[in-house]
């Protein structure tokens, strides 16, 4: 897809979405993302076609956006994409932790002891297609509750990392179309409607 043709769709999805749009990161997303792993990776880093909707009475903010970034050099030189869906919300107090899709090199990578995969006995759907990291362990356990470990043990294939008000939902490698990006939307608020603490 063309840049002008891709930039019609967002900005057609951003009118559908109630959301504000922008070419560019104009409003400084980037920069809160940086402790991130998926904004760790590669280099030419760069946020594309963002949309944005802010509900100051709830304390939140929603974002969807192309993130872009090249990773290797020469021959083996690649340029990387997925839409993201990112919450910025005082209802949300996660532990720091990274979910993805699980793997046949994961799974070796735990039989050897490289990695640690927290897993969950009553949810051994969601144990079995995704690999859950993070230091505390405790806290997110506590803080991934039962309905949150249902829906992605129904979910497939999906990438996210949670910290303190932030949370990011990807899928990796994949440039979203205008249908998709609207699951994705969809989803995401899901998210937040599960994460959010109670008091808030």
């Amino acid at each position: 897809m063309s840049i002008a043709a891709r930039t019609q769709e967002m900005q057609r999805l951003a009118s559908r979405l109630g959301m504000e749009y922008t070419a560019k990161d104009e409003w400084g997303v980037q920069g809160y993302l940086e402790d991130f792993y998926l904004f760790r990776k590669g280099r030419r880093r760069q946020i594309r076609h963002l949309l944005q909707k802010k509900d100051e009475f709830l304390g939140t903010n929603l974002y969807i956006f192309d993130y872009h970034f090249v990773k290797g050099f020469g021959k083996h030189r690649r340029k990387m994409a997925q839409t993201v869906f990112f919450i910025d919300s005082k209802r949300l107090g996660l532990p720091q932790f990274l979910m993805k899709p699980e793997n046949f090199f994961h799974r070796i990578g735990q039989w050897l002891g490289l990695k640690d995969d927290i897993d969950f006995v009553q949810f051994p759907k969601f144990s079995e297609q995704y690999l859950l990291q993070g230091e505390d362990e405790d806290f997110i356990r506590f803080a991934l509750n039962p309905g949150f470990l249902k829906f992605f043990s129904i979910e497939q294939g999906w990438s996210l990392e949670g910290l303190n008000y932030y949370l990011i939902l990807y899928r990796k490698n994949k440039l979203a179309k205008a249908r998709a990006i609207e699951h994705l939307y969809g989803t995401g608020l899901h998210l937040l409607q599960m994460l959010a603490q109670e008091e808030a």
